[in-house]
C-alpha cells in the first residue's frame, strides 16, 4: 500500500501537466490570480526591464550555439569584411 501511494505520488510529481482531479464535491479553491482585484498589467519599467533581460539571454545563447558548433562557419553581411588566409597560400 505504501509502495503504490508512493509511485503515485512520484508519478504526479514527474507529470504535473496530467492535472488535479478531484473526487469530493465540496472541495474549492480560490483562483486570485483571475480575481477582479488582482494587478491587470505590470509596470513600465518591469515590461522594458523583461524585454532587455530577454534580448540579452537570447544574444547569449546564440553565442553559445556558436562557440559549440564551430562547423557551422561565419556568415557575412558585410561586403568589405575580408581577410586572407596564409595557412593555405602556395609560398606557405
Amino acid at each position: 500500500a505504501e509502495a503504490a501511494a508512493l509511485k503515485k505520488l512520484a508519478v504526479d510529481y514527474m507529470h504535473p501537466e496530467v492535472g488535479v482531479t478531484s473526487v469530493d464535491g465540496a472541495a474549492f479553491g480560490r483562483n486570485y490570480f483571475n480575481s477582479a482585484s488582482a494587478p491587470d498589467t505590470e509596470d513600465d519599467e518591469f515590461a522594458d526591464e523583461r524585454a532587455e533581460v530577454l534580448a540579452e539571454a537570447a544574444a547569449l545563447k546564440q553565442l553559445a550555439v556558436d562557440y559549440l558548433h564551430p562547423e557551422v562557419g561565419v556568415t557575412s553581411t558585410d561586403g568589405a569584411a575580408f581577410g586572407r588566409n596564409y595557412f593555405n597560400r602556395a609560398s606557405a
